[in-house]
């Protein structure tokens, strides 16, 4: 099986929340792969964002998007079912915050959801990479979780560079100032799951900005590990 082509997932925390349907909506219409929303509990960051009942409440007005949750709670074991009877597709927990990661993966894939792994930017790869075979998607925080209007940091790419070495086949998603004057290092290094904030929902063109980091991120698809 080849490595998987990329997927663009705006980050819906940019767009209007009083309008978010509509946003996301239109996201997805203008080519987005799939939705990235950002669930903050106020404790293991700073901010607070929102919950099972916003999601519920999206997923009936979006009924057929894939939604990403990037869990960044401090007791991910509590949120699953939840998370799983709002309709998320993939419960993306930190590694840092669980107290038994593997338990926690089996928690969610009996919730009949995907699982992802995320790591911050002070977490070494090594501490993932066993847990990754387990897991359907690795997250690779390129800025610190939680924090708005931070750069993006070119040198978390040796980890995906890492994780791409060990799992060819693997979704390695980056998340925090990716847009087009940063995806050429994404793609160079293995990303194939692009988390976009900015750079895509407050663009005067989102259409264009998704085609063309996708574009990027396939055409470098043939230098990376083959399976």
């Amino acid at each position: 099986m080849p490595c998987p082509h990329c997927r663009i997932g705006p980050s819906i925390l940019n767009a209007d929340l009083s309008c978010l349907a509509e946003q996301s909506q239109a996201l997805l219409d203008k080519g987005a792969d799939y939705l990235h929303l950002d669930v903050m509990d106020g404790h293991f960051v700073p901010n607070i964002t929102f919950g099972a009942p916003l999601v519920k409440c999206l997923r009936k007005r979006i009924p057929d998007a894939f939604f990403d949750l990037h869990m960044m709670v401090a007791e991910p074991e509590k949120w699953v079912d939840d998370m799983a009877d709002a309709g998320a597709n993939m419960y993306t927990f930190h590694l840092e915050a669980a107290k038994d990661p593997r338990a926690l993966i089996d928690q969610i894939r009996k919730a009949k959801m995907q699982v992802g792994i995320a790591i911050k930017p002070n977490t070494p790869v090594e501490d993932v990479l066993e847990l990754a075979e387990l897991a359907d998607m690795v997250l690779v925080m390129t800025v610190e979780p939680g924090f708005g209007g931070q750069s993006f940091m070119e040198h978390m790419m040796p980890k995906v560079e890492k994780i791409r070495a060990r799992y060819p086949e693997k979704l390695i998603e980056v998340d925090g100032g990716v847009g087009l004057k940063t995806i050429g290092h994404c793609a160079k290094a293995g990303a194939n799951m692009i988390v976009s904030g900015t750079a895509v929902v407050r663009s005067d063109d989102p259409k264009s900005v998704m085609d063309e980091m996708r574009s990027m991120v396939n055409q470098a698809r043939d230098s990376w590990p083959q399976p």
